[in-house]
């Protein structure tokens, strides 16, 4: 399988990999999307921090859920700074992509020894068509 938006998740990853060189691990959450938005801003990757995510039951709005960043309206990018990845962060990475309609996402761990990250992809959007369909 071709990876999808594969020089922007490129772009991305090599930013969280200068702010783990930076920072090293142990700082909370919060340190860390700061510093990837100096980081994403620095090269010209245009973001929405903490971006609203409606989410439905049913047909009916139940609740919102923020993810980290929406970047060029693509990607959902999920931080974490936890000593290792586990099933349920990759799961609320995988409900934020697809409740927000965009075909990838990437999960970036900044808690471990190494920087650690995942690319998820959208397996409710048609290969065919890769954009943001809009949110329901």
């Amino acid at each position: 399988m071709e990876l999808i938006f594969k020089e922007l998740t490129h772009k991305i990853i090599g930013c969280a990999m200068e702010v783990h060189r930076v920072l090293g691990p142990g700082f909370q959450e919060y340190i860390y999307q700061r510093a990837m938005a100096i980081e994403m801003r620095k090269i010209g990757i245009k973001f929405e921090e903490e971006y609203e995510l409606p989410v439905f039951y049913k047909g009916e709005k139940i609740g919102l859920r923020r993810v980290d960043f929406l970047i060029e309206n693509t990607i959902s990018l999920e931080i974490k700074a936890k000593s290792e990845l586990d099933n349920a962060h990759i799961a609320q990475a995988i409900n934020y992509i697809e409740t927000s309609n965009v075909a990838a996402g990437l999960l970036i761990n900044f808690g471990a020894g190494s920087l650690q990250f995942k690319r998820i992809h959208n397996k409710l959007l048609s290969p065919q068509n890769p954009s943001r369909s809009g949110k329901s």
